[in-house]
């Protein structure tokens, strides 16, 4: 199913998007947090619900992140991708060294906006402002020590994620991400959750960012230096990954920073993250 939280009648609703429609399924599920908590129990009363659900068209509803505003910070893998970390060396004329163990940082919660929302910019904060597409998973049920061969069944679903970075805020800190990868409302999450058992191998799938349509960044999720199952049973080697938790898998090669010469985004600029079988976002970038 692809599971969407959206507003209509100044209400946010959960639904099941089937085809151009949304099917209110609000009855069997409040939130999507409550949702995802739910399990597999609940996911079978969303999929009764849909039979008898009302159904609106797409775009006479607004689609929020599925998860508008996560209870916890984002968890993210950084350099994820070798071509990744090979443009990022070259950039600051440094020798590559790939990653021995995943690089972790997180992401506040309040930077996750929806898949259609405008992305506001200040240029006094900031004037680099790059692009990351990503594919997210979120967790299921709570997670810990999950051996690599179980990690699949702690996923809940898919989603298309941009990791939005304010690049001089980020490399300002000593190597502390945080803050220049969480800028209010600038990371657009969605358009919906598709779950699990639609996506038979999230390691295989295509990865695509453009801007004003031109593609910036075209890779496989097959490229990945870690992929999943290490992903989860490294971090929950540590701590207790709960249901809802969203995991942000790392970007490939063809950021702005590390072009010739870097480009930026600013204003007026419509930034596209797509994913294979997963969907599209498309973000336009205003100012502040």
């Amino acid at each position: 199913m692809r599971l969407a939280t959206y507003t209509w009648q100044d209400s946010d609703r959960v639904g099941v998007v089937e085809g151009d429609e949304i099917v209110d399924v609000s009855e069997a599920a409040p939130s999507m947090q409550a949702l995802i908590a739910g399990g597999d129990a609940a996911l079978e009363r969303v999929r009764a619900a849909a039979g008898r659900g009302s159904r609106q068209k797409l775009e006479q509803v607004r689609l929020r992140a599925p998860l508008p505003r996560p209870a916890k910070n984002v968890f993210c893998l950084g350099l994820n991708y070798k071509e990744h970390a090979a443009e990022g060396a070259r950039s600051r004329g440094v020798e590559l060294r790939l990653p021995e163990y995943p690089v972790w940082f997180t992401k506040a919660p309040t930077s996750v906006c929806g898949p259609y929302d405008d992305i506001a910019v200040d240029a006094q904060l900031s004037t680099r402002n790059d692009w990351e597409v990503e594919l997210a998973f979120v967790i299921g049920r709570p997670a810990r020590r999950v051996p690599k061969e179980r990690v699949y069944d702690y996923i809940h679903s898919y989603t298309v994620f941009n990791d939005f970075s304010l690049r001089d805020i980020q490399n300002q800190r000593g190597g502390q991400y945080f803050l220049g990868k969480s800028l209010e409302g600038g990371s657009p999450l969605g358009p919906w959750l598709v779950t699990r058992d639609e996506v038979p191998d999230p390691q295989r799938l295509r990865v695509v960012c453009r801007v004003n349509g031109t593609v910036k960044q075209d890779a496989n999720t097959s490229d990945m230096i870690f992929d999943i199952p290490s992903m989860v049973a490294d971090i929950t080697r540590v701590l207790t990954l709960e249901p809802g938790d969203v995991i942000a898998t790392g970007t490939p090669s063809g950021v702005g920073f590390a072009r010739t010469p870097p480009e930026f985004l600013k204003p007026g600029d419509v930034l596209e993250t797509e994913i294979e079988s997963l969907g599209l976002l498309r973000n336009r970038i205003v100012a502040d």
